[in-house]
């Protein structure tokens, strides 16, 4: 049996049991290796040094939270906050729940999309402006995982579709690997081969939000996420805003969260907008509450790296091949689960395109599928498992803030929604551009 499938099951099964990510992604890395032939002993070794691969992200996610804490401090996430609530009392209680609630989500949608494209930040705005916001999601009765599933899209539709930051990025390391792999193709023809796909996700998230989770969800209203009456200062408020653009600019310009996050740390303290002596509590307590995110990284890193050490990642793909023969309709669609497959397992989709555009591309010209629709299905198959995956921090992102009260479970509230909501239509769809592109 395929040492992928078996570990990416045992992965997505002991999660679902509700096992802590990282104890189920060590676990399924040990039934991946031993299953693939490696033994235990190398298992182990692999899994070892696949965790200092993460070390850098996972030290940005630490510095992010000890970021957004300290902003936080400042009272800037509160000061939006009460500027919404007086929008929402101005409004009346019941009409104002119903446009407060479309504000919201049109806002996190905007900030997300921003995050990949505009602004290339990624998830480091979801502890920052996330956890200030569950009171107001408590008081609206709004259901936190259709907030998962609307900044799952927002982290995953702008890179698939749109050639700016993040989906520059992704859109470069396709053309490349297809390249490599025989298929040369202009980078300006991806977005327009990308469109069905993107739809697809499109349609997920009307879904989610006219029809899954449209109904509202009681949450415990706990002391320290209430909105309290705050007495905002404007040179707090001031700096705050000068040490997000500053982290912004650092990372641009180096690209580099790591330095990113510091300099937004050094521009708040040495401001004074925060007291020299609340700074290493504060600092601490931001680590604490990314911590989980970057013990997941680590653990995922060491996870994909047993899994390619195996060699059944290409052997899953040659595998599909045969499978295949030479029916389109059948190749489109097994390559797309197999992409899906990969991705969970490693949990990210720009590490997906490497591994099977060196065999999709000549499935796809053997088959006669077009230098479009070939694109569509190479990059369709990378995305997909992106949403869903416990390992991605498109998943990972959006419950470090909506768990910020410990209300919010990272399997069943995150997961499981987007994985549901985005997968099936990622697959539906980008067999459709395969077919007709």
């Amino acid at each position: 049996m395929n040492a992928v499938i078996i570990a990416v099951l045992a992965m997505l099964i002991l999660s679902l049991l509700r096992v802590n990510v990282v104890i189920s992604l060590i676990v399924a890395s040990i039934i991946g290796g031993l299953t693939g032939g490696l033994g235990l002993q190398e298992t182990m070794e692999v899994f070892t040094n696949g965790l200092g691969g993460s070390a850098p992200v996972a030290l940005s996610y630490a510095l992010l939270g000890g970021f957004a804490m300290a902003v936080s401090s400042t009272g800037l996430p509160d000061a939006l906050v009460d500027m919404m609530l007086k929008v929402i009392g101005r409004m009346g209680e019941e009409k104002g729940k119903v446009y407060s609630k479309i504000l919201i989500v049109s806002l996190i949608l905007l900030m997300a999309i921003f995050s990949q494209n505009l602004i290339p930040i990624h998830i480091a705005f979801i502890p920052i402006f996330i956890p200030p916001l569950l009171a107001i999601f408590n008081k609206l009765k709004l259901d936190r995982r259709l907030v998962a599933a609307v900044i799952t899209f927002g982290l995953i539709t702008p890179y698939m579709f749109l050639p700016a930051g993040f989906g520059k990025i992704f859109h470069e390391i396709l053309q490349k690997n297809m390249a490599n792999s025989g298929l040369v193709v202009k980078v300006e023809d991806i977005p327009q081969a990308m469109l069905l796909p993107a739809v697809g996700m499109i349609a997920g998230l009307l879904i989610a939000v006219i029809i899954s989770y449209r109904k509202p969800r009681n949450y415990t209203d706990y002391e320290a996420f209430k909105q309290q009456s705050i007495d905002f200062s404007k040179r707090k408020l001031l700096f705050s805003v000068i040490a997000i653009i500053a982290a912004l600019a650092v990372q641009i310009a180096f690209k580099s969260m790591i330095f990113g996050a510091l300099a937004g740390i050094i521009v708040i303290y040495f401001s004074g907008a925060v007291q020299w002596k609340e700074t290493d509590s504060l600092l601490t307590g931001g680590m604490k509450m990314m911590a989980s995110i970057g013990f997941v990284m680590l653990a995922a890193f060491g996870f994909a790296d047993v899994l390619k050490e195996t060699g059944d990642v290409n052997s899953l793909v040659q595998i599909s091949s045969n499978l295949i023969g030479n029916s389109k309709p059948a190749g489109a669609f097994i390559m797309l689960i197999v992409g899906l497959l990969v991705t969970l397992g490693i949990g990210s989709s720009f590490s997906t395109i490497p591994v099977i555009a060196t065999i999709f591309v000549p499935l796809c010209l053997q088959l006669g599928f077009s230098p479009m629709a070939t694109i569509a299905i190479i990059g369709t198959s990378a995305a997909l498992g992106d949403a869903g995956s416990p390992a991605s921090d498109s998943t990972l992102g959006p419950t470090s803030g909506l768990n910020a009260d410990g209300q919010h479970n990272h399997i069943w509230d995150t997961c499981i929604p987007t994985f549901t909501h985005y997968n099936i239509p990622l697959i539906l769809f980008g067999w459709i551009a395969a077919m007709v592109l």
